[in-house]
């Protein structure tokens, strides 16, 4: 098949170069988010997609909007009879959905209906779910709502951060995603309607969200801090500096909540319910490192108390 690939972001790669290699279908070009702002040089960038992209001399369309009328000539021109899709980045209108024979068909890393949105992996660790996975299915006007084609399925590990788990749904993803446009081409594939039970919604993570209260009980943290690890990031203030944190453990003692105990076995933490011990922490302008020598230089007076 002809297919315009949309996506932006690194977890969207390896089904784009999955489909490049494929042999069997002909990426003719790449719909990804404008260039924008990133990384620790606040240079302008090109998403991870559109790099991938010019590596292989593929066309790629940037539209600030999927409506506009440029791209949607452009894309009409192309003539694509699929749009595989993932993690794009913005909302498709009717007339744009309707240009591709087979549609536009998305890669979204949940088991749907549950957590349809934006971030369903970040929110399948905060909820403690024990299995994921991802689903193919023909993109319609609703939010994630449209039939589906298949899915597979993967397991959460206890220490599993969401840049952990991403990375394994994003390179099993790809299978099925090709698997599915194989499918799709063949006629072999229709889609079935998804259930009207167990329907869940995962919002976007903001860097607010990240923000951890020692209030709550140990394993809610250490599940939340999981869940935006790489991205937003968990962190706390500590005598009124932000705190970046990386994965902690829980412990069976307790602590007063919110009040950190620093000790030659770690940096302790206490909560509604038992003790965390902190992992790595990252104060301002630092990289990285041990909360054990953070503690250290900090030189934190007893009874410090997190925000």
């Amino acid at each position: 098949m002809r297919i315009v690939f949309a996506g932006t972001p690194e977890p969207a790669v390896p089904s784009l170069r999955r489909l490049i290699d494929s042999g069997r279908h002909e990426v003719v070009a790449v719909v990804t988010r404008p260039d924008a702002v990133a990384g620790r040089g606040r240079k302008i960038m090109r998403s991870p997609v559109g790099q991938v992209a010019d590596e292989h001399g593929i066309p790629v369309l940037t539209p600030a909007k999927p409506s506009d009328p440029e791209f949607v000539a452009a894309l009409t021109e192309l003539a694509p009879d699929c749009c595989p899709v993932v993690a794009y980045g913005a909302l498709l209108p009717q007339h744009v959905l309707d240009i591709p024979k087979h549609g536009w068909i998305n890669l979204h890393f949940s088991l749907l209906p549950a957590w349809r949105g934006a971030a369903p992996v970040q929110a399948a660790i905060a909820a403690g779910d024990e299995m994921t996975g991802a689903t193919t299915f023909l993109i319609e006007a609703g939010l994630d709502t449209g039939p589906m084609y298949g899915l597979m399925t993967e397991p959460i590990n206890r220490t599993d951060t969401a840049g952990d788990l991403l990375g394994r749904l994003a390179e099993a993803g790809a299978v099925l995603l090709e698997k599915t446009l194989d499918g799709v081409e063949d006629g072999e594939l229709r889609a079935v309607p998804q259930s009207h039970d167990g329907v869940s919604y995962a919002p976007k993570v903001t860097v607010e969200g990240g923000r951890i209260s020692f209030g709550m009980p140990a394993l809610q943290i250490q599940r939340h801090i999981r869940a935006v690890t790489p991205a937003p990031g968990a962190w706390t203030e500590v005598n009124g500096i932000r705190l970046k944190l990386g994965p902690v453990e829980m412990v069976e003692e307790t602590l007063p909540e919110h009040e950190i105990e620093v000790r030659k076995s770690g940096v302790y933490v206490g909560t509604s319910t038992t003790a965390v011990r902190l992992g790595q922490v990252q104060p301002p302008g630092k990289k990285m490192m041990n909360a054990l020598d953070w503690a250290r230089g900090a030189r934190l007076a007893p009874g410090t108390v997190t925000a």
